[in-house]
């Protein structure tokens, strides 16, 4: 049962949770156990911006394997997260491998098998969360969204509890980000509040690229893609709004009524240790942003949101791994409010 005094769940993660063995190029050493997964990722974007008691408010799911370490339980029960173990002793822990290459290449494949997370997973408290991030292939965030829409509407009548409608902000894997994807792509759009691809898996549901030969990305064909989204419609009545995260140039949030593009935090590059897991921050960071930035929750929150998904994302980039916490509520030293002000007088001068 849910503790009277916690605060209500703002976000919930559908991502897995997965402990990665990170190895570079020579003499660099190979590290392991070291947290991942979009779902750890995004839970710690939407915990930076969540300080105590608000952390409580953070909902996410961590499988425990056999071989679960047990100073990586210590790590995240020190976050104060609504995070629910499940303890699976008759497997091993979901593992992946990282290899990175010549020109910050980065090749991924599991090394147990995956334990997916899906609308059975939540338990009463995390199904009455306020958003969930979906990361997923169309299809299936069609199904999550129906599914968690459908089981609210059982607890609603089973406990007399009145639920608000939820937002769902939808992170599309790479590899389905195809041509061929693209018709269920439109039907799964209809059904969410927020889609959040890279500029690449964007541009790859139109077969086209979307980084120019220096590197840079091509912003006219973002905001094209993102146009051709919209006309077809996001979330109910077209009331939703698309996010391209754009790495080194920052992010463009584009709905019916407002159309910008954002700078990344870092814009040194020597500030960026590893980016894995920056994307799956930002949408943490990006989701209570859309819950608590603004006076009701919902698209018209989507600037202050995507400024608190590039805060959430340069605290993750800094470091392999998690930021780490530190006393006064600082992450890697810093303080969220510090950062966020910083940001700020950054878009405000450009």
């Amino acid at each position: 049962m849910a503790d009277d005094d916690a605060p209500a769940i703002d976000f919930v993660s559908l991502g897995m949770f997965i402990l990665d063995d990170i190895e570079y190029l020579p003499p660099k050493p190979t590290v392991k156990d070291v947290i991942g997964g979009a779902g750890a990722y995004s839970a710690m974007g939407a915990r930076i911006m969540s300080p105590p008691p608000l952390s409580k408010s953070v909902g996410w799911i961590v499988d425990e394997g056999s071989d679960f370490p047990s100073q990586v339980r210590q790590t995240i029960e020190s976050w104060d997260t609504h995070c629910l173990f499940r303890r699976t002793p008759d497997r091993l822990t979901t593992r992946g491998w990282n290899g990175y290459g010549e020109n910050e290449h980065r090749a991924f494949k599991y090394l147990t098998p995956k334990l997916r997370i899906d609308h059975d997973s939540l338990n009463d408290d995390l199904l009455g969360s306020k958003s969930f991030h979906l990361i997923c292939s169309s299809s299936r965030a069609l199904d999550l969204a129906e599914s968690i829409l459908r089981r609210r509407k059982d607890l609603s009548a089973h406990t007399g509890r009145s639920l608000n409608s939820p937002l769902f902000i939808w992170e599309p894997v790479p590899d389905l980000c195809t041509p061929e994807e693209l018709e269920t792509c439109l039907r799964a759009l209809r059904h969410v509040d927020f889609v959040s691809p890279n500029h690449g898996e964007l541009g790859g549901f139109y077969g086209r690229t979307t980084t120019k030969p220096n590197g840079d990305v091509d912003r006219e064909a973002v905001q094209d893609c993102c146009e051709r989204w919209l006309a077809s419609g996001v979330g109910e009545d077209g009331r939703g709004a698309v996010v391209v995260r754009a790495g080194k140039d920052g992010c463009y949030i584009a709905s019916r009524s407002k159309k910008l593009w954002l700078p990344a935090y870092h814009q040194d590059p020597s500030k960026v240790v590893d980016p894995t897991g920056g994307g799956n921050g930002f949408l943490g960071g990006f989701s209570v942003g859309l819950v608590r930035g603004g006076a009701s929750s919902g698209v018209q929150n989507l600037e202050e949101a995507a400024v608190w998904g590039n805060v959430a994302a340069s605290f993750c980039i800094e470091q392999v791994g998690m930021p780490t916490l530190e006393p006064g509520e600082k992450w890697n030293g810093d303080r969220v409010e510090d950062r966020v002000r910083r940001y700020r007088e950054m878009v405000e001068a450009a």
